[in-house]
């Protein structure tokens, strides 16, 4: 069967304040992913993901209904019609790893521009994990 699958690292994670309302009742299953990136946690209290080639710890989240990916699209601000600078963040194709770096699937993901990273101040997180659990 074909599922639409989402690389999450931020509020969408399993246990993660967006989780329950934004996908819980949709997913058909879930798994612990490594995507290549840079990993940053925002002021505005959520992450942001950009390129890059460090490790970035999150969640393979398998859906059956490919209009979870409008919901979420709505959540990330991306609207595919409008310019990409105009976007919160870009819906992207990314590759996902197993924690022994074996490939597992290519996945849609959220990644923010560089620029709009720096632009809100964000700090790099080095170990790639992020959590929004005091």
């Amino acid at each position: 069967m074909n599922y639409i699958q989402v690389f999450v690292y931020g509020t969408l994670k399993p246990g993660e304040v967006n989780y329950q309302f934004y996908c819980a009742k949709y997913v058909v299953e879930f798994f612990p992913a490594v995507a290549k990136g840079l990993l940053y946690k925002l002021p505005i209290g959520y992450p942001a993901m950009t390129r890059g080639d460090s490790n970035v710890h999150g969640f393979v989240l398998s859906f059956k209904n490919p209009k979870v990916l409008l919901e979420l699209d709505k959540l990330e601000d991306y609207h595919p019609e409008c310019p990409p600078e105009k976007n919160e963040y870009q819906r992207q194709s990314i590759n996902t790893f197993s924690s022994d770096k074996k490939y597992i699937y290519r996945v849609w993901s959220y990644l923010m521009s560089p620029e709009k990273v720096e632009l809100l101040g964000a700090q790099i997180l080095l170990d790639g994990f992020w959590t929004g659990k005091s």
